[in-house]
C-alpha cells in the first residue's frame, strides 16, 4: 500500500527545531506577498518570534497594537481595527504562498482565524491502516492461542457455610439451642446497627444539603451581581493590586504625584531639588523598605477575599510596586485599589472612563472630571473634605476590560482614604451594590455591562457618615460571559 502524506501540527521545542521555523519564516518574508508589505512582514515576524520564545500567551489584540503598530496603551480597539485587518491580510498572503506547488511540501506557518498565535504544520507520511484480512487473521490467531492455553488451577477454598446466611430451620437442626439464641441476639443487634447507620446517613445527608443550600444562596447572591458576575464566573484568576501609601505621603509633602511612567521605572521623586535634605533621606528610607500598603486597603482585601471564598474563588493580592506592565498583558482579571495618585497602574484605564481622577493645577488637589456629563450632572466634582477632615468627598467604582480585552478590571478608588474605604465597603455588600447599580438599569438578572459609579460621601472627622450614588454611566462594550 502506498503511504499517504498528511499535515500534522508540530510544536518546535529544541533550538534546532526553532531554527527550522525561523528559516521557513525567512522564506515567507522574502516572498513578494510580504516583501511588498512591511507592516504584514513585521506582524508575522513578531507573532512567530514571540511563539518561539514561549510567549504566545501575550499575543492579544491590544498588545499587538501597542508593540507592533505603536498604538497608545489605552487605544480603542473597536474603532481602530488595525490588528484584525493586518491579520486578515497575512492569512491571505500565507494561503497564496502555499498554493504554489513548489512550496506545498515545506513547513507550513499559519495564523488561524480567531487567534493571533501561529501554528506550525509538518508534512508526514500517514501510517497505513491494516487490511480487513490482516485484522481477521490477527484476531483468529489471538483466539486460537487463548483457546489452547491451559486452564488456571483454582486454589482450594473453605466451603463451610456462613452462619448469617443460613435459614432459621437450618440453624435449628444444626446447632444446639443456646447457640441459636446467641445468633438471634446478634441478628437483633445487627438490625439496630443497620437502622442507626441508615438514620445517621439520612441526618448527614440533610445537614449536607442544608449547607449546600446556604452556600449556593450566598454564591448566587454575589455571583449574579456585577462586577462579581464577571470575576467569579471567569475561568481566569483574579489579582488584587493594592495602593502604595508611600506615594500618598510623598504627595502630601511635595505636592506632586508620581506618573505611571516614572513609577514603573522606579523613579519616585521627579524633582529632588525641591525637597529638603531631611525629606530626601526620609523618602529614601520609605521607598527602600519595599511596598507600603495603606491601612485602608487591608480591610478591603479581607472582605473581598471572604466574598471570593464564599463563591469558591481565590483572590491573589499583590503590592503595586511589585508588578510590571507585562504582568497586566494576560487574560487574567484585576482589581486595582486606590486612585491614580496612590496606585498609578489604575491610570492605564482612565481613558476608558467618563469619571476621571485628575490633579487640579491651581489647588494641586485630586478632583473628579466628568468628560461626558449627562443632564443634571456636573462637569467637575471637587471634594471639600481633605484627608481626616469633615466635608464631602468622592469615589469611583468601575468595571472595564483589561489591556487585552479578554479579562476584566475592577477599579475601586477614592479622592482620599475615606472614599476608597467607602467604595470598598459598597462592592462587598451585594445588597447595597445591587441597589446602587439599579440607577444604571443593571439588575441581578440583566445582561452584563461595563459601568462606572460615582459615589458621593460625607465625612465627619475622617469617618464616612453617608454614601450615595452621584451618577452611574454605562460604558461601551460587553464583557464576555
Amino acid at each position: 500500500m502506498v503511504a499517504k502524506k498528511t499535515r500534522k501540527i508540530w510544536v518546535p521545542k529544541t533550538e534546532d527545531e526553532k531554527l527550522t521555523v525561523q528559516r521557513q519564516l525567512d522564506r515567507l518574508l522574502l516572498d513578494d506577498g510580504f516583501a511588498k508589505s512591511e507592516r504584514c512582514g513585521d506582524f508575522l515576524r513578531f507573532i512567530v518570534q514571540r511563539t518561539l520564545a514561549d510567549e504566545a500567551d501575550s499575543l492579544k489584540e491590544r498588545v499587538l497594537g501597542i508593540e507592533v503598530f505603536g498604538r497608545n496603551p489605552s487605544y480603542d480597539t473597536i474603532n481602530d481595527p488595525i490588528v484584525r485587518v493586518t491579520a486578515s491580510k497575512i492569512r491571505k498572503r500565507i494561503s497564496k504562498y502555499y498554493e504554489d506547488p513548489q512550496h506545498q511540501d515545506e513547513l507550513r506557518v499559519s495564523c488561524p482565524a480567531g487567534s493571533y498565535v501561529p501554528v506550525f504544520e509538518l508534512l508526514e507520511d500517514e501510517t497505513p491502516e491494516p487490511s480487513n484480512s490482516d485484522s481477521i487473521s490477527e484476531h483468529t490467531n489471538r483466539a486460537s492461542v487463548k483457546a489452547s492455553a491451559p486452564a488456571a488451577e483454582l486454589p482450594e477454598v473453605d466451603t463451610a457455610p456462613d452462619p448469617l446466611s443460613l435459614s432459621k430451620s437450618g440453624l435449628e437442626s444444626s446447632v444446639i439451642p443456646h447457640q441459636a439464641s446467641s445468633v438471634d441476639d446478634r441478628r437483633g443487634r445487627l438490625r439496630w446497627v443497620i437502622l442507626g447507620s441508615l438514620l445517621g446517613t439520612i441526618v448527614a445527608g440533610f445537614l449536607a444539603g442544608l449547607a449546600w443550600y446556604r452556600s449556593s444562596r450566598a454564591t448566587t447572591s454575589a455571583a449574579r451581581i456585577p462586577p462579581w458576575s464577571a470575576l467569579f464566573n471567569s475561568s481566569h484568576p483574579t489579582h488584587l493590586i493594592t495602593s502604595d501609601y508611600a506615594l500618598v505621603v510623598l504627595r502630601g509633602i511635595s505636592g506632586n504625584s508620581v506618573p505611571l511612567a516614572d513609577y514603573a521605572n522606579r523613579k519616585y521623586i521627579a524633582e529632588p531639588n525641591k525637597l529638603t535634605p531631611e525629606e530626601l533621606r526620609y523618602f529614601d528610607t520609605v521607598f527602600s523598605k519595599g511596598s507600603s500598603t495603606s491601612d485602608v486597603d487591608a480591610p478591603i482585601i479581607a472582605r473581598i477575599s471572604a466574598l471570593a471564598q464564599e463563591n469558591h474563588r481565590v483572590i491573589d493580592a499583590r503590592a503595586s510596586r511589585h508588578i510590571t506592565i507585562s504582568d497586566l498583558r494576560t487574560d487574567d482579571n484585576f482589581i486595582f485599589v486606590g486612585s491614580p495618585s496612590s496606585n498609578p497602574w489604575s491610570s492605564l484605564f482612565s481613558n476608558e472612563l467618563d469619571f476621571q481622577f485628575v490633579i487640579d493645577k491651581d489647588s494641586q488637589q485630586e478632583i473628579v472630571r466628568n468628560v461626558r456629563p449627562s443632564p443634571h450632572e456636573l462637569p467637575v466634582y471637587v471634594p471639600t473634605a481633605l484627608g481626616g477632615a469633615t466635608g464631602e468627598s468622592y469615589a469611583i467604582i468601575a468595571l472595564v476590560p483589561n489591556l487585552d480585552q479578554n479579562g476584566q478590571v475592577l477599579l475601586v478608588g477614592g479622592a482620599n482614604g475615606e472614599g476608597t474605604d467607602a467604595a470598598g465597603r459598597l462592592i462587598t455588600d451585594p445588597t447595597r451594590l445591587s441597589t446602587a447599580l439599579s440607577s444604571c438599569g443593571i439588575g441581578p438578572g440583566s445582561a452584563l455591562r461595563y459601568f462606572e459609579l460615582l459615589l458621593r460621601l460625607s465625612t465627619l472627622a475622617g469617618s464616612p457618615t453617608h454614601l450615595d450614588v452621584a451618577a452611574c454611566h454605562l460604558l461601551p462594550g460587553t464583557p464576555p460571559r
